[in-house]
């Protein structure tokens, strides 16, 4: 009878230390601020219950020494990307791509192997810094750094719109595609717009552009907040309308429109590097109704989710059919 006790004891600790990953079948909670320290522990559970469908790596450090994870499910060579926050005030999409990673987890354990030889990468949040600094968790940053980051804020303390990473760099605006041509770039460090004095300057940045030169995924996408569209388009060439009918997939799938650039749009953003670098479809998906200068409500999440959940999948499947194409005209 003691015996039991204690060991009855022991469970009800454990219980009380670990919550998230015993009490509850998802490890992912959507109804409340998705802050790095969450996204942290969550990539560790889930890296704990799903051994042998995902493995968790270190890809960078942000400017202020925080981890940068890219989370691999499947072990395939060939692969698709998939990524969120490279703006602070967008962490709803570090959890709409954590809820997909335990998502594509779940089904790979419980025998669909949907993935094939195929891998999906997912990096949820590129910029910590910038999401802590939004959240308004200030006094997370060294002494002297607050006092320059409240000076990018406008000198306020509400940090609701902050964009940036930790230095009033916009992570989405130092990529080489257009780059020296971005004319609206603030001409100091800021809360956003800001486009540094080089592209791959920021630390965030090289860590994402490294990752993507090892992988070399067929297809890459970043997600964004707001205003529920799809954005395709830049210098596609030759591959114009192969990019466009995997563009149209995407928006059918969600529900989204298809952006059309207008005539000043010049680049430097993720996915405009990619298209140019590999000459490969890649696509900016703004998730939630459009908002003005704020991250979006929470409340949205389970629609977006509803409108988003299948596109690991649907990529894979468009992924095969480029690489078929590929190794056709190769002969192989």
């Amino acid at each position: 009878m003691r015996r039991r006790l204690i060991i009855m004891t022991i469970i009800i600790f454990l219980l009380s230390i670990y919550p998230k990953e015993y009490h509850a079948d998802s490890v992912i909670d959507v109804n409340k601020e998705y802050t790095y320290e969450d996204f942290q522990e969550d990539v560790w559970i889930l890296k704990s219950k799903y051994k042998k469908q995902l493995q968790v790596h270190t890809i960078g450090k942000s400017e202020f020494g925080r981890k940068i994870y890219a989370v691999q499910i499947g072990t395939g060579e060939k692969s698709v990307l998939l990524s969120g926050a490279h703006h602070g005030r967008e962490w709803i999409t570090s959890l709409l791509t954590m809820k997909m990673t335990e998502d594509i987890a779940t089904t790979m354990k419980n025998g669909d192997n949907f993935l094939g030889s195929y891998s999906i990468w997912i990096v949820p949040m590129i910029n910590p810094d910038g999401v802590t600094i939004q959240q308004g968790k200030i006094n997370k940053f060294p002494f002297f750094s607050k006092r320059k980051i409240k000076k990018m804020n406008g000198g306020i303390d509400d940090f609701t719109r902050w964009k940036s990473n930790g230095l009033g760099v916009d992570l989405n605006r130092q990529y080489p595609a257009g780059w020296e041509y971005l004319k609206d770039s603030k001409k100091e460090p800021s809360y956003k717009n800001y486009k540094g004095k080089a592209p791959f300057e920021a630390a965030e940045v090289q860590a994402i552009v490294k990752l993507t030169e090892k992988i070399k995924p067929t297809i890459a996408v970043a997600y964004h907040s707001s205003g529920q569209e799809i954005f395709w388009q830049y210098n596609n060439g030759v591959n114009e309308e192969r990019d466009q009918m995997i563009a149209e997939v995407l928006a059918k799938e969600t529900g989204y429109k298809l952006g059309t650039p207008n005539k000043d749009a010049i680049g430097g953003g993720f996915t405009d590097w990619f298209i140019t670098t590999y000459h490969l479809p890649a696509f900016t998906i703004e998730i939630c109704p459009l908002v003005d200068e704020r991250d979006p409500s929470l409340i949205n999440f389970s629609n977006e989710w509803a409108r988003n959940k299948a596109i690991p999948r649907t990529l894979i499947e468009e992924a095969k059919k480029i690489d078929a194409v590929h190794k056709k005209m190769l002969g192989d």
